[in-house]
Parts: C-alpha cells; structure tokens; sequence
C-alpha cells in the first residue's frame, strides 16, 4: 500500500502534483516573466507611497493606490511598456498561484498536516484572484481604458447597503480586509515571510520585509476598518479603498507626519518586492 502523508494523501500522488507544479513554475521562461510581476508590483508600491508623501506635503494630488499609481506610470516615458510587461507577469504569477492552489506548493512538499495544507492553498487561490485582478488593471491602462479602483469600490459598496443582507455582508468583508491586514503585520514581525525566500537572504532584505510588511498590514486594515465605518454610518463614500485610507489619516492629528510615515513604509515593500523577484521561493 501507498505510504500516506499527514493530510490523507498518498506519497506517490502527493509527489506527483507536487512535480507538476515545480516543473510549472520552474520553466525558466515562465519563471523569469513571472518574477517580472514582483518587480512591476515594486514599481506600483513605490510609486504610492511617493503618492502619498506628496499628499502630506501640499503637493500635486494624486490616487495613492494600484489604480493611481498605473495612471502615473502610464504617463511617465515607457511607462506603458512596463505596463504590459506587468500583465504579463501578473497573469504568470496568478497561474503559478492556481497551479499551488489545484496540486499544492513544490517549494512546500513537507506539508504536515491537512489543515495547513488546505490553509496554503486557500492562500495561493487568494493570491491568484489578487494577481488576476492587478492584472486586468495593467490591462486597462495600458491600453488607456483604465479607471479608479477606489470610485470603483465606493460604487460597489452603494449598491450593496441598498439591502440589508448587503450591508451585513460589507461588514463581513471589512473584517475580512481587516484580518488579512493583521496577518501581514504579524509576518513582518513574526519574519515568517523569510520562508518564501531560498537562499541566504541579507540583513537588508530582511529589515525591508519586516518594515515593508507591517507597514502593508497596517494600510490594509485601515482600509477594512473604512469599509466596516462605511456600512454602519451609510456612507460609501468612505470606503474608497487604500486611497481613502491614505487621506484619512493624513487628516488625523500629526496627520501629515503619519502620512509621511505611512508612504514611507510603502515604499520600503516596494524595495521588498525587487528582492522578492530574486529569491522568492518558485
């Protein structure tokens, strides 16, 4: 009989989708177009975090999320280039994810237990739905159709407080929003991000995960806590996304200091992102 793993599954069928999706991922071709979409999504993040600085201090307006910071690499010299050099890489990085997400993870095949393997799947469709949707933005724009993910968000989030059962459900997303936020601060500080990486990593790359990483989580829930703030008081104008999270703690007391703050740490996971096209674990 098949030896079986801690989850059930048999050793032989185990290793087998767990070859399918290293021989997938690590196609070289496929490998290096898909690390491209760590170095696009850096880009991103720089840009709103630089967004955002040039709020706090009076400049130029701006949309300080993905959507914002397309439209500005959009109008930048080559920007529409790295734009479709993004939805390449998203669409690759969302099909490495899937392929995780339907036979597991390569760089995981000692996977103990079949909670923790249902959870890193979970995981990789997440990531999966995420990639495709910054995929579809790069996509917009780079063909100068895209639009405002946060107008987007607050319209969406009309539409469902007409109902009750929407706004029940609003408010379920928001500590859903505000979950995902926690558990990024909590693997910047915990440094479990270090076990997506191969290879020894520096002590630079692994202080711009940490710092990158609760600076992400920190955004996020405050983007879940808006939409939850956006339910109970009937006000969809609030939940308008990372954008809206943004300027409103840059109207908060010492605001501008915060806000300054906050970009920064965007930016810090942008750095992150480039050392993730280099070691992230594929």
């Amino acid at each position: 009989m098949a030896d079986r793993n801690a989850s059930g599954v048999s050793s032989a069928a185990y290793d087998n989708s767990s070859s399918v999706a290293g021989r997938i991922a690590q196609n070289s071709a496929f490998e290096r177009c898909a690390r491209a979409g760590f170095i696009v999504s850096g880009i991103l993040h720089l840009i709103i975090g630089y967004i955002a600085i040039r709020i706090a201090l009076g400049g130029a307006g701006g949309t300080a999320d993905s959507s914002g910071a397309m439209a500005e690499l959009a109008g930048k010299p080559g920007g529409i280039i790295a734009l479709w050099v993004g939805v390449v890489g998203f669409v690759l990085m969302a099909l490495w994810r899937c392929a995780e997400a339907a036979l597991g993870s390569s760089s995981r095949p000692d996977a103990d237990s079949k909670k923790s393997e249902a959870v890193n799947r979970v995981k990789a469709f997440s990531l999966a739905v995420v990639y495709f949707a910054f995929a579809f933005s790069a996509f917009g724009f780079a063909r100068g159709s895209g639009g405002s993910s946060g107008g987007q968000s607050a319209g969406l989030t009309a539409r469902l407080m007409q109902s009750t059962a929407g706004t029940i459900a609003l408010i379920a997303v928001g500590l859903i929003i505000i979950g995902i936020g926690g558990y990024h601060a909590y693997k910047g500080a915990s440094r479990n991000f270090l076990d997506d990486l191969e290879g020894s990593t520096s002590d630079l790359v692994r202080r711009l995960g940490m710092t990158g990483y609760i600076a992400k989580g920190i955004a996020i829930a405050a983007v879940g806590l808006l939409v939850i703030l956006a339910a109970s008081q009937s006000a969809p104008s609030k939940a308008s996304g990372l954008d809206g999270a943004l300027k409103t703690l840059g109207a908060q007391p010492y605001g501008v200091a915060l806000l300054v703050v906050a970009g920064l740490g965007i930016i810090t996971y942008g750095l992150y992102s480039f050392a993730m096209a280099r070691y992230a674990k594929m």
